[in-house]
C-alpha cells in the first residue's frame, strides 16, 4: 500500500471479499445473474439468453427477476433464447425418443433368445440400411 497525505491508501474492494458469483448488472441489485442480455443495434433487437460463459464488456448479466421483467425500447424486438429461470422440461417427443431407444437397446437380446442367435426364418422384419444419430432408415425385406 502507498501512503498519501491523509494516510495509507486502501483498495476500494479487498480481494478476499470479491465473490466468484456473477451478479446482476442492474444498479443496486446484488442477486446472482442467471441470464445475459445483448443488444444487436443493427437489427434493433435485444437478445436474452442463458448466462454467458464469461463476462463480456458490452453484455449485461441479469438476475431472474430482472430478466423476466425485461422490456426493450419502442420499435425494438426482444428475443428470449431460453427460460433461464428453471430447468427445461422434456417434451412428449423427447420421452417418446427415450422409450424407443430403450426398446431398441432391449431388442437384440430378445432376438438372440428367441432365435438362438440366428434369423430364425422371420422374413417380416425390416432391414436397417442406414443411421443418422438416433434415426434409422429401414427397408422392408419385401422390397
Amino acid at each position: 500500500m502507498r501512503e498519501s497525505r491523509r494516510g495509507p491508501l486502501k483498495s476500494a474492494v479487498p480481494s478476499n471479499i470479491v465473490s466468484p458469483v456473477r451478479r446482476c448488472s442492474r444498479t443496486a441489485c446484488g442477486r446472482p445473474a442467471v441470464a445475459t442480455l445483448t443488444y444487436v443495434y443493427a437489427d434493433s433487437t435485444a437478445v436474452l439468453g442463458p448466462l454467458a460463459t464469461y463476462a463480456e464488456p458490452h453484455c449485461y448479466d441479469l438476475c431472474a427477476e430482472h430478466s423476466e421483467r425485461l422490456t426493450a425500447p419502442r420499435g425494438w424486438e426482444v428475443v428470449r433464447l431460453s427460460d433461464a429461470s428453471g430447468p427445461a422440461r422434456p417434451s412428449g417427443d423427447d420421452l417418446e425418443a427415450l422409450a424407443n431407444a430403450v426398446r431398441e437397446a432391449a431388442r437384440p437380446q430378445e432376438r438372440a433368445a428367441q432365435s438362438g442367435g440366428k434369423n430364425g426364418g422371420r422374413g417380416g422384419d425390416p432391414v436397417e440400411v442406414g443411421r443418422r444419430g438416433h434415426l434409422r432408415v429401414l427397408r422392408s425385406p419385401d422390397s
